[in-house]
């Protein structure tokens, strides 16, 4: 019994010593500079205004005018918007100069990687190398390449990166560009959190579930793949079954409803507990959904994953075996 009781103390006092030691902050962080990229919309937007009002010099980098237009318009004199489109190198390269000469010899403290998108979602012999590409582009060499540009700033802080990934960087849930994407951003997140835990660079990774944002907007993802199944030659199309796509859509649909968080606050509170706390966390997990499904199950064995992702997806009308014997009497009676 003595011993049970000891256990459960030790236990109990490991947890109070974690709590305690994940609520230290960093202190005289006011007026640090913070690079943040894809602010036009979701979790980038709202995190340069929060970080805005909480005393931080903010370089808000945003794709479109109009997204910077909108943000500047709301926040501070002191938030800087620039404009950046990660997928180019030239640009890359003329921000983290401009970055350079705002920050001069104080360095960038903080690196938020957010910038972001989903790309066409569906079975891959539906798709074509350019699905695939975009999305890497963006989500991986871009972050990668931005990254790389603001390194020598990032450690002359000693200050933090934060790269935000997604519970799809654990587990695919289908065919498309992005889920490899953010197998990659894990990827590389391991390997440079290592490389720079010697210069007292700290790095982060945030694993978002399905939050309510434009890039996980249910009918755009829809309206993509019913452009791809629209163009589908005739003999896919007989496979999966005419019917397949509105099934499909009704199943997505569903799931959507059951995990979609609609509050994205979560994931700015993680990406300021990143940039703020005196011993930040390697990764953070975001979302009901990702918390209490996807993360566990991703560390759950194979057969375990396929049977219940494999329960979300709609029957073929014609299974592989019957296409193949019926493709084979039509070519005989040709």
């Amino acid at each position: 019994m003595l011993f049970y009781t000891l256990v459960c103390l030790g236990i109990i006092s490991l947890w109070w010593h974690w709590r305690v030691r994940d609520r230290m902050k960093v202190t005289n962080l006011t007026g640090k500079y913070i690079f943040i990229t894809g602010c036009d919309t979701g979790f980038g937007n709202m995190a340069a205004k929060i970080f805005d009002k909480k005393g931080f010099r903010v370089f808000a980098s945003c794709l479109t005018e109009t997204g910077a237009k909108e943000l500047k318009a709301v926040t501070s004199k002191q938030l800087q918007t620039v404009l950046l489109d990660v997928r180019d190198s030239d640009s890359v390269k003329k921000v983290a100069a401009w970055v350079r000469d705002e920050v001069q010899s104080e360095g960038l403290w903080g690196l938020v990687n957010n910038a972001g998108i989903m790309g066409p979602s569906a079975p891959t012999d539906w798709l074509d190398i350019e699905h695939f590409r975009e999305p890497i582009e963006v989500n991986l060499i871009g972050l990668i390449n931005v990254t790389i540009n603001m390194l020598p700033l990032i450690k002359k802080a000693k200050g933090r990166i934060v790269n935000v990934s997604s519970v799809g960087g654990r587990l695919a849930f289908c065919g498309g560009g992005y889920f490899p994407s953010k197998f990659g951003v894990e990827g590389f997140n391991d390997s440079l959190r290592r490389d720079m835990k010697a210069f007292g660079v700290k790095v982060c990774c945030i694993q978002p579930g399905l939050f309510k944002t434009a890039l996980s907007n249910p009918a755009k993802v829809m309206k993509e793949k019913e452009v791809i199944w629209n163009k589908l030659p005739p003999d896919i199309k007989m496979q999966y079954g005419e019917e397949y796509f509105q099934k499909d859509a009704a199943k997505k649909q569903k799931l959507s409803k059951i995990c979609l968080n609609n509050d994205i606050s979560p994931v700015i509170q993680c990406m300021e507990h990143a940039l703020t706390s005196l011993h930040p966390r390697v990764h953070y997990v975001v979302g009901q959904d990702a918390k209490l499904f996807w993360n566990p199950l991703s560390r759950m064995p194979a057969v375990i994953q396929d049977f219940l992702l494999l329960r979300n997806r709609v029957e073929l009308a014609v299974p592989h075996a019957k296409y193949k014997s019926s493709k084979i009497i039509s070519e005989k009676t040709v």
